[in-house]
């Protein structure tokens, strides 16, 4: 790689990870001196964030590609079905022709989607779905305008696709580009290699797939060809940190990276940059080769503790302003008239629509990522208005989820802590509530995988007690995504009760917030 020509990289570096943060599945593009990059929120609604960039550090949440993948059973949590670790899944970002296009694949809906807009971030894109759901694909375009899709696991595949990409192209045969694409790893294989990202440099077509060998670790294998259908050649080019998964972007001053990511319990899979050289046509990753650095010839993360995936919310909007701020992802499909800002000026109203049996069937929960290496939210609760049965309150969202907040039981107003560590909930303290509002507050330490939470209550938001005990937050499969924050408020006897939340503050400083948290 020829030295870096930022201006700032002579400064404080860049440093890796770029954000300790839920942002998988990473696809990037750079459009002129901006960058572009789209990732995985699975089951959230609205999804397939789409983030830019002028610098590959520092990112900002420019917009979704929808704001629903689809209304069936699982996707509004009805009849006892979810849709918990699939929704939308791995997406593939390209930019032709003066339109930007994002793909993705569902199993939650069998189909391949395309989104595509000429100005992200200032209106709806525009969609187009259909049968089968290509797994982990690559949306390509040839430089004719021909549009393909490589997908698959292990066994890599070539699709043509209509010119609308609404479909495969009438009479089009996939082809089998690569028989066995985690063949460089070698024989024994855990994962099969997917995640296929494809690009043409100088003329040379390069795909990139991750696999996971037995005994060994997430690793990146290249393949390459000097014609779209081959034949391939393939070897390993990075197997440090279980760093892998991505593809190549380069700078307008012509220096190039690898955009990776690391799964990193249970704050998620969180991005990496890994400089690239080329030797023989072949990308060399890392700095010394094969080594994932810890710093980076970039301009330095303006605010490496706190990304810009969060934001504190005072639930005060002005005219014209979002109703709710991009920072802000539904736990499945939302009801719309279930939530409201302008009900109570200044606050966040959550209605009770039905009757739920757990925090993970409950509707219109509101939620934002955690951040390591350590980070907290706090939040004010009106609870006057909840009826016989309801729960409100601040959650962490997985599969081991756990709860702080109030719940009535025989008319009785308690503050509760709930923890789901054993994958069960479990009520570890219960304490009477006499007043009307509540500040809570949860607090996670991701310091070297540490991954623990504490909870706390407080009866004037200046003095706070702990409440329960910590729960051991674990990144599980059944969800795939890393803890976040959440919003909540269900019933279990009867429809109709509310709770209002003042704020919500978050901050990489656990401990008791000043008002307005971080912005």
């Amino acid at each position: 790689m020829a030295g870096s020509r930022f201006p700032a990289a002579a400064q404080e570096p860049a440093r890796n990870p770029l954000v300790q943060a839920d942002l998988p599945d990473p696809s990037i593009i750079r459009v002129g001196s901006t960058y572009y990059m789209s990732s995985t929120t699975m089951h959230l609604s609205p999804g397939l964030p789409i983030l830019r960039s002028t610098d590959l550090v520092n990112w900002q949440l420019l917009d979704y590609a929808y704001d629903t993948l689809t209304t069936t059973d699982a996707m509004t949590l009805a009849q006892g079905r979810s849709t918990y670790g699939r929704g939308s899944w791995a997406s593939s970002l390209r930019y032709h022709r003066g339109t930007f296009y994002v793909s993705t694949f569902a199993q939650t809906t069998g189909r391949t989607h395309v989104y595509s807009t000429r100005t992200p971030g200032q209106g709806p894109w525009q969609a187009v779905s259909f049968r089968p759901s290509l797994h982990d694909h690559s949306l390509f375009f040839e430089d004719d305008g021909r549009a393909y899709m490589v997908y698959g696991s292990g066994r890599i595949q070539l699709a043509e696709l209509r010119a609308d990409l609404s479909g495969l192209r009438p009479g089009t045969t996939p082809q089998v580009l690569i028989e066995n694409a985690s063949a460089p790893a070698g024989a024994a294989i855990n994962l099969p290699a997917e995640g296929s990202q494809l690009f043409k440099i100088h003329g040379r077509y390069y795909l990139f797939n991750i696999v996971w060998p037995q005994n060994g670790m997430r690793t990146v294998v290249v393949h390459r060809a000097d014609s779209l259908r081959g034949p391939y050649e393939g070897r390993v080019v990075l197997q440090d940190k279980g760093v892998a998964q991505g593809g190549l972007i380069d700078t307008p001053a012509g220096d190039w990276y690898a955009y990776l990511f690391r799964d990193y319990g249970a704050v998620g899979r969180i991005p990496y940059l890994v400089p690239v050289s080329w030797q023989q046509g072949w990308p060399v990753l890392g700095a010394p080769a094969g080594q994932v650095p810890d710093t980076l010839p970039l301009p330095a993360n303006t605010s490496p503790g706190v990304p810009g995936l969060v934001a504190a919310d005072e639930f005060s909007r002005r005219r014209g302003e979002p109703a709710l701020p991009l920072v802000w992802q539904w736990n499945h499909n939302p009801v719309r008239e279930l939530w409201s800002l302008t009900e109570r000026p200044g606050y966040l109203r959550l209605r009770t629509g039905r009757v739920d049996t757990s925090f993970l069937q409950a509707r219109n929960t509101l939620t934002q990522r955690t951040f390591g290496p350590r980070c907290s939210a706090t939040t004010a609760l009106d609870v006057r208005h909840l009826r016989e049965g309801d729960f409100a309150g601040l959650g962490l969202l997985q599969r081991r989820y756990g709860l702080v907040g109030v719940q009535v039981r025989q008319g009785v107003r308690s503050l509760v802590m709930v923890s789901a560590g054993s994958e069960k909930p479990v009520e570890l303290q219960r304490l009477p509530l006499r007043q009307g509002r509540v500040y809570l507050r949860i607090d996670c330490d991701f310091e070297d995988r540490r991954d623990v939470a504490t909870f706390f209550y407080s009866l004037d938001a200046t003095t706070w007690h702990p409440l329960g005990g910590p729960l051991q937050m674990a990144y599980t499969l059944p969800h795939f995504m890393g803890y976040r924050f959440a919003l909540f408020n269900y019933a279990t006897r009867a429809a109709g009760g509310y709770a209002d939340f003042d704020y919500f503050h978050i901050t990489d400083q656990p401990g008791p917030q000043r008002p307005g948290g971080l912005r």
